[in-house]
């Protein structure tokens, strides 16, 4: 890595954004609290910019802070997870919805645009979508801090073991050691945290879901879902699997004031994804929930949808989205 010499100014740090905070949304599973602990990195390299010797790369360096703003942002809260951790499925009755959770206790979405490699390199875009995965990210979940930026840093970042022994101020067995441990720990959880390959986006099979679910055509939804898929509402600890209890469920009282819904394309965490307005009594369309779609073998595996009850005015402006649509 380069080393730059002279003082560090805003200007020399900001390039550096995008692959920071997608390091630190691995490391917290949250795209909110990413984005606040680079901005605190960043900070602090700033006001701390005159102990930057230029031993190192002003990269390694940035990382060295952030991976200790997120250690301490990590001590202040508990692991995060999905609603397929929190317990088994449900039949497809609101009996079973329960109450609201707060936020920091699930994993949430994050916005490909805020953390997407850059370059369209076929194997690089594909490494990213599978280093992102809410499931991956989730599995992460399990390691202790420093296993965790040790497996994030050598087996996703692409680092040398010897500059993440320097950077965690470890030694080279140490950190093999901790690797070691990380990746049997991934091996050792639940087939949920090991999730199939991602097809390549099929632009007609989300032409045919946004059809079918903007006429709310559930006959027609249903078709185009594995008989396994899962379908998750956090921040609701309730959980579906497979198709024919999601296609009840969508009919449901409740559910069924998702009649009428608009969706806007986004994406997150290497998948397609959608931001799903509903009709607003007092005319158009208010934002509902953040809808996160995996497709395998040529069908929806997974509808992740965040729902937007927990800061309303923040989850849909991090995916480039309106807060209103109107009628």
């Amino acid at each position: 890595m380069a080393v730059r010499e002279g003082p560090v100014a805003p200007s020399d740090l900001e390039p550096f954004r995008r692959e920071l905070t997608g390091y630190c949304y691995r490391m917290l599973g949250s795209g909110f609290e990413a984005e606040d602990a680079v901005q605190e990195a960043m900070l602090r390299a700033w006001r701390y910019s005159e102990r930057f010797e230029g031993r190192s790369s002003l990269r390694s360096w940035l990382y060295r802070i952030a991976t200790n703003v997120c250690i301490d942002m990590h001590r202040q809260v508990q692991r995060r997870a999905r609603p397929v951790d929190m317990g088994p499925s449900s039949p497809p009755d609101e009996t079973h919805l329960g109450q609201l959770l707060p936020e920091v206790l699930w994993v949430t979405p994050v916005s490909d645009t805020s953390v997407a490699p850059e370059g369209t390199d076929p194997a690089e875009v594909a490494q990213y979508r599978e280093s992102i995965r809410l499931a991956f990210v989730t599995a992460l979940e399990h390691l202790p801090a420093r296993q965790r930026a040790a497996l994030i840093l050598c087996e996703v970042l692409g680092w040398h073991v010897t500059e993440v022994a320097e950077l965690l101020d470890s030694t080279v067995p140490a950190i093999n050691s901790a690797l070691q441990r990380a990746r049997a720990t991934l091996r050792s959880l639940p087939p949920e945290h090991h999730a199939q390959p991602l097809d390549i986006v099929d632009t007609e099979l989300l032409g045919h879901y946004v059809d079918a679910f903007e006429r709310y055509d559930i006959e027609l939804l249903v078709t185009l879902l594995h008989q396994d898929t899962v379908q998750s509402m956090p921040p609701f600890a309730m959980w579906l699997r497979g198709a024919e209890d999601i296609g009840r469920w969508m009919v449901q009282p409740g559910p069924s004031a998702c009649r009428g819904s608009r969706l806007l394309p986004t994406s997150a965490n290497g998948c397609p994804a959608f931001g799903q307005y509903r009709p607003d009594p007092d005319g158009g369309f208010a934002p509902w929930a953040i809808q996160v779609l995996e497709i395998s073998g040529g069908r929806i595996t997974g509808m992740n949808f965040f729902l937007d009850f927990l800061e309303p005015e923040r989850l849909f402006p991090e995916f480039d989205l309106p807060l209103r649509l109107d009628g």
